[in-house]
């Protein structure tokens, strides 16, 4: 292959929205590492300034303590899919963004306009700096962080199989009481005045309710590889 030809393929930016347990992180870093594209996971960034605020004692349930601390933490984020990095204040935290603690109280921080602002703009540089082309995964990509990205793809499921799925991440978790928890998160997420969780209106939706991961995978695979023989 000569050395200019991989610089053929044109850069595409995806941005991949839904809920939890719809399979966007693992379809997103899938797809990335197939296609070799960078990515992003968002949601990270929300947690770890959720992780943030918990570990400074800020109050998470005083939209105002939130606002006015939204800017202090530095985020970092990697981008590479087979292992997607992230440090706040030069800390590893891709561990501890992940406890149930940070969980519980992302949506209430992620629902505040500076937070999202801060959160949003941060994004979009990344983006932007992505020359080869970008999977973004997130809630609200498509429709406020990037509007105009190449290919926009919302997954779904139903709320069963994504309790299952997600009962099967966490070993031993109580299917009912994840499915409520993800309903809760969901209503929370969508209910928001600040760029709820939503499908813009010219995405493509994949629903993943009866789908294997890998069918998944294939299904996002071949929408970019279409929009990529378009441009």
């Amino acid at each position: 292959m000569e050395n200019g030809a991989a610089r053929t393929v044109p850069a595409v930016i995806v941005a991949i929205d839904g809920p939890s347990g719809t399979g966007k992180s693992s379809t997103s870093k899938a797809v990335a590492s197939q296609l070799g594209l960078s990515y992003l996971d968002t949601g990270a960034q929300y947690r770890a300034i959720t992780w943030w605020m918990v570990s400074n004692g800020i109050d998470v349930t005083d939209p105002s303590a939130i606002a006015a601390a939204a800017g202090k933490p530095e985020i970092i984020s990697g981008t590479d899919p087979a292992a997607p990095a992230i440090t706040v204040d030069g800390t590893d935290v891709a561990g501890p963004i992940r406890t149930d603690e940070v969980t519980s109280k992302v949506s209430a921080v992620s629902a505040v306009p500076e937070v999202r602002a801060r959160i949003t703009e941060l994004q979009r540089s990344i983006a932007a700096g992505a020359e080869g082309g970008m999977v973004v995964e997130g809630r609200d990509i498509g429709t406020t962080v990037l509007p105009d990205a190449d290919l926009k793809i919302f997954l779904t499921a139903s709320a069963e199989a994504r309790a299952a799925r997600r009962s099967g991440e966490l070993k031993g978790a109580d299917i009912n009481a994840t499915r409520e928890a993800l309903v809760r998160r969901d209503a929370a997420d969508s209910s928001r005045k600040t760029s709820p969780l939503a499908k813009a209106d010219d995405a493509v939706e994949v629903d993943t309710s009866d789908l294997t991961l890998q069918q998944v995978i294939e299904c996002v695979v071949t929408l970019v590889e279409e929009k990529r023989a378009a441009k």
